[in-house]
């Protein structure tokens, strides 16, 4: 029974760091927007979404709906604290419109959050019920998470390329999929090995894609590249007769030159 807690644990510490890093990939993203100082055409809502996901989750692994979840609250209230930064974020670098609508959203989340604790502490009176009702919600909410690697996917199969599907994501989402569904196997935990499951076979899906596509991708780059310095020396060649017909140069072959010369 201890190496079971244990390993257990062990496997909860390793979702956490996975799941950090999951968290944390839109840096290069905040760092953009930063340096340009405008959010520009980028989307608030796949941070609201993940936001009350984990706010979800933390209510979930609280002792007086799931006891003995310490390692899901940990996560996901790192997550919840991450999360509030970037939409802190793009609260200040966006128009006023854009700002209207990013706490229009966070005032609903709120609500919601609010009224689902209220409910589960209030009406339903057993560890079991509360952890059906809430892990439930927690199944509904990440299964709506997985549009985003779907719609991914789609663009990956349409047009032959893995260019926007780094694949350390893919790694790392396959990877903390299989570690929080182990997870969930030791005790048996259906509402989180359901989206967990899921979520593995979702980036077992996006590796496979990667392996198969990533020739054509390089073909395709180089071809891309290949096309641009075609261009660019076609421009240079077309630049350089224009300043020798306007500068009547010599060296350059013109024939107004030459006889300009003689």
């Amino acid at each position: 029974m201890v190496s079971l807690v244990l390993a257990r644990t062990v496997i909860g510490i390793i979702g956490n760091i996975i799941a950090l890093f999951l968290f944390l990939s839109p840096l290069p993203t905040f760092a953009t927007i930063w340096k340009k100082g405008s959010v520009e055409q980028y989307s608030p809502i796949p941070y609201l979404a993940t936001l009350v996901n984990c706010l979800v989750w933390v209510l979930y692994g609280l002792p007086v709906v799931h006891p003995g979840s310490i390692l899901v609250i940990t996560i996901n209230a790192t997550g919840t604290l991450i999360e509030l930064v970037y939409i802190i974020l793009f609260f200040v670098f966006s128009d006023r419109k854009k700002r209207v609508k990013v706490l229009l959203v966070l005032l609903i989340e709120i609500v919601f959050i609010t009224l689902l604790t209220l409910l589960v502490l209030f009406i339903f009176h057993t560890h079991s019920k509360r952890s059906m009702v809430v892990g439930t919600i927690c199944i509904l909410f990440n299964i709506g998470m997985y549009a985003s690697p779907l719609a991914v996917m789609k663009l990956v199969i349409k047009t032959k390329s893995v260019e926007y599907m780094p694949l350390s994501l893919s790694v790392a989402s396959f990877a903390n999929g299989v570690a929080w569904t182990i997870y969930a196997l030791l005790p048996f935990d259906p509402y989180i090995l359901i989206p967990n499951g899921l979520g593995t076979l979702f980036g077992l899906a996006q590796l496979i894609l990667y392996a198969s596509f990533y020739k054509s991708t390089k073909l395709q780059i180089e071809e891309r590249e290949g096309k641009g310095k075609v261009i660019l020396s076609d421009q240079l060649v077309t630049n350089g007769k224009e300043e020798c017909w306007k500068n009547d140069n010599i060296e350059c072959g013109n024939p107004r030159a030459e006889v300009h010369g003689a």
